[in-house]
């Protein structure tokens, strides 16, 4: 005779009180609609998206404006695949040139050309202009600090639990 299965056991659930729900939705609705807001602005004032304008935005800040895909992608918190994608688009428009690194043949690098650049120079001030209306100016120095901090804290969470 066999046992029946035993269900495992599921540990108990601990739900948000008045104030964690409340905070969480807040959140919730901060990351839903903040990434969005942005991405609109942007893409009607600049014609760029946030993906592609952040991918600019790292070579204009990195040395000889060049870096390895592989650290591109890790700057700009997205898979080889996603950026390949990018890169393809933002290189048709003659923004940015990919070529093999001349130091080890099996690694791609990616260079901003001069009109990357001054494309990332255009929509940089009106990038920061939007950043500064929806997220530093609504907020005292103490509560941006506290943002930092928290937006901070649950990155490190997210990025220990995987």
């Amino acid at each position: 005779m066999t046992r029946p299965k035993r269900e495992p056991r599921r540990p108990k659930t601990v739900w948000l009180d008045d104030d964690q729900q409340r905070a969480w939705r807040q959140l919730l609705a901060l990351v839903m609609e903040l990434p969005a807001a942005l991405e609109s602005d942007l893409q009607r004032t600049t014609g760029l998206t946030t993906f592609e304008y952040l991918v600019l935005a790292n070579l204009s800040e990195a040395d000889d404006r060049t870096l390895r895909m592989s650290e591109l992608a890790a700057r700009a918190n997205s898979s080889l695949s996603r950026l390949s994608h990018v890169v393809r688009r933002l290189s048709d428009n003659g923004l940015v040139i990919k070529s093999v690194c001349a130091d080890d043949g099996r690694v791609s690098v990616v260079e901003l050309t001069k009109a990357g650049m001054r494309r990332v120079a255009t929509a940089a001030p009106l990038h920061v202009a939007k950043v500064r209306e929806l997220v530093v100016e609504p907020l005292t120095k103490a509560e941006l600090i506290g943002l930092g901090r928290a937006a901070e804290a649950i990155t490190d969470r997210i990025a220990d639990s995987g």
